[in-house]
């Protein structure tokens, strides 16, 4: 699908008691951001409303039906109407909320699928409101590529600095141990291709190990000699630069002094904590391995704040931004495993 040189960016709205709906919209009140592309936000008509009334920013139509969202408004929003029970109450964990998040992730997952936008952005949901109801649940990653049919899809987390690639996101720790050679094999495939496509050229990569010191050469556990790696040579042998695996705590310290582009994370905090620390505002959660492009802020609901005009967009900027760079260089198609 293509209407004009703009690409058509389709953003979910997240859990609406949450602060995705403000950061959507004041992210899109900037008109340099604004500008680079044709926005379809996907969300309940009254809450996106009521926001818009307390940020001063206003999208430029609501529509309930797809088949009328024209090609080349600016800002469109399709109001899909999933909330049904009435007011929200902003900041609370709430199941309909759960419910309706997960629903505006489908129907824009379902834009893309069909050619009718170019990427999907997502801001947060609750994963606990989701929970409650009775859905099984683990994260945006998971979901998405269960939408798209795929089964090796990975999270990416990118910014300016560093690029970080895990092997296991949303499980519990004791479950993220148990990694095969096959898993962190396909994660440097995923991570090396992603690179390639965003950056165009070799990305140096560093391979993280699993325990304290990497194992201390099978002292604190095993799964750097049995399954790590292997794993880095097969990468090897195929080509991609990739050394390892080497312990977390130094190897961030040297990629952020220049010499790795890409590190491989075991687990979801080994990779998620730093790159936090290293730039939280301008940190995109990226989805490898699935046939549509979708970029995600990296924070939270922050229901604390939510609905008191206080959110900061500058992490929704830089997603939105992101998604439109990757519409230009073919990254889905780059990434599919």
């Amino acid at each position: 699908m293509k209407h004009s040189h703009l690409p058509t960016i389709a953003i979910s709205i997240g859990d609406p008691a949450g602060i995705g709906p403000e950061v959507t919209l004041k992210a899109l009140s900037d008109p340099q951001v604004r500008s680079l592309a044709h926005w379809i936000i996907v969300g309940d008509g009254p809450i996106l409303r009521d926001q818009a009334r307390q940020c001063g920013f206003s999208p430029d139509l609501f529509v309930d039906d797809p088949a009328d969202i024209p090609p080349r408004e600016s800002v469109v929003v399709w109001d899909t109407q999933q909330l049904t029970n009435g007011p929200v109450a902003m900041g609370q964990v709430d199941a309909a909320c759960g419910m309706a998040a997960i629903g505006y992730v489908r129907l824009a997952a379902e834009l893309c699928l069909s050619q009718r936008a170019d990427a999907i952005v997502t801001a947060p949901l609750s994963k606990e409101a989701v929970a409650l109801t009775g859905m099984k649940f683990c994260g945006h990653t998971e979901y998405i590529a269960d939408l798209c049919g795929v089964k090796e899809s990975r999270m990416l987390l990118v910014n300016d600095q560093l690029s970080v690639v895990h092997v296991s996101t949303h499980c519990s720790l004791a479950d993220a141990t148990r990694i095969s050679r096959h898993r962190v094999l396909q994660t440097i495939r995923l991570g090396h291709a992603a690179y390639m496509a965003l950056r165009q050229s070799e990305p140096r990569i560093g391979v993280c190990g699993m325990n304290p010191h990497a194992g201390e050469n099978g002292m604190f556990g095993d799964e750097e000699i049995l399954t790590i790696l292997p794993a880095i040579g097969i990468a090897q042998n195929e080509g991609i630069n990739c050394e390892g695996p080497y312990p977390a705590d130094t190897l961030f310290m040297q990629a952020v002094r220049g010499k790795y582009d890409l590190l491989v994370a075991m687990y979801h905090d080994q990779g998620h904590v730093p790159m936090k620390l290293l730039d939280f505002e301008h940190t995109v959660n990226v989805t490898l391995g699935l046939p549509i492009i979708r970029t995600s802020v990296d924070h939270g609901t922050a229901f604390d704040i939510a609905g008191k005009n206080l959110a900061d967009p500058s992490d929704m900027k830089t997603a939105l931004s992101f998604a439109i760079s990757m519409t230009h260089k073919n990254f889905a198609l780059a990434t599919v495993s």
